[in-house]
């Protein structure tokens, strides 16, 4: 069991909702919209996709860095330098 395997159809929704606006953006594209509205739309799913990031985030440190920590001290660390990883990854994105 993941850690956000409570939360996954609101992550599915929200994801859902991201899918139709990035379809959005490809039609607003594809019609010629004006760039700036365009952009104004990027920053919308770029906003919400760090938001699914951050909540994906929350749920990892909640239940397998602390699942993996009451395991060993060893387990525990691990978790924590692959979280750590993960959100530099975020961070440099």
């Amino acid at each position: 069991m993941h850690g956000y395997t409570d939360k996954k159809g609101d992550y599915l929704k929200r994801l859902s909702r991201i899918e139709g606006q990035v379809r959005g953006i490809s039609r607003m594209v594809d019609e010629d919209v004006y760039c700036i509205d365009i952009l104004t739309q990027v920053a919308a799913v770029t906003k919400a996709l760090q938001a699914v990031s951050i909540g994906l985030v929350e749920d990892h440190l909640g239940h397998c860095v602390v699942d993996a920590a009451r395991k060993s001290p060893e387990a525990g660390a691990e978790k924590v330098r692959e979280a750590a990883e993960a959100i530099a990854r975020l961070v440099r994105s």
